[in-house]
């Protein structure tokens, strides 16, 4: 994350909404905390599972630093490259950001994303840099992606990461995770699971993943 100026708290937030905490199936079995699916250049090892499609094909990892490192190689295209202009603990301007580049089409994908950097304050894990070490650094972005790009090496997004289309709540007056989950026909305990909740407790305002 530091070698590309992706703020840490950006990574795990992501990592958080996308397995469930780390309880998805996917993360649990292939090490894949991102839903990365294998798309045209992936030679390792697979795990098919039914997604956009019954047998849709996802990559298997030895540990999640492999799905970590290789989710930071998929932002590095085109579509976010301005992305890696911005400061490196700019999280609030990466999580608008990724939802502008067509990374998530949830409206409030960047609001869920800033409510769990700021509630398990994972911005401590975010590094500030100079501003020389910036500029080595973009320069380097902008190297690693044309070179891609000229080498053919992108396959086009979608092939390996479908966007994000998470269904979020808003916590509202009179709201009930009960009621919630009548209201979009999810169960109780999916909806905590969801959310790492360990009680029915909830706040006004409070993002609430309803389905992925």
């Amino acid at each position: 994350m530091n070698r590309y100026g992706i703020p840490a708290s950006i990574k795990l937030a992501q990592a958080i909404l996308e397995s469930g905490n780390g309880s998805s199936t996917l993360a649990r079995e292939a090490n894949n905390h991102f839903g990365i699916k294998c798309g045209g250049t992936w030679t390792g090892r697979s795990v098919t599972r039914a997604d956009d499609s019954p047998n849709d094909c996802f990559r298997v990892y030895e540990n999640p630093e492999q799905s970590f490192k290789d989710h930071s190689q998929f932002l590095l295209r085109k579509r976010y490259e301005k992305l890696f202009s911005l400061n490196k603990n700019d999280y609030k301007g990466w999580a608008y950001g990724l939802k502008d580049a067509g990374y998530a089409t949830n409206p409030r994908y960047p609001e869920l994303l800033i409510d769990l950097i700021e509630r398990y304050e994972l911005y401590k894990y975010d590094s500030a840099e100079s501003k020389f070490e910036k500029i080595v650094r973009e320069e380097k972005i902008e190297t690693t992606i044309e070179r891609k790009e000229d080498s053919g090496q992108v396959v086009q997004a979608e092939q390996i990461k479908e966007p994000v289309r998470m269904i979020i709540h808003e916590v509202k007056t009179g709201n009930t995770l009960y009621s919630i989950s009548k209201q979009y026909n999810v169960p109780v305990e999916k909806i905590k699971e969801l959310n790492n909740l360990t009680s029915e407790n909830l706040s006004l305002g409070q993002l609430l993943v309803i389905s992925k």
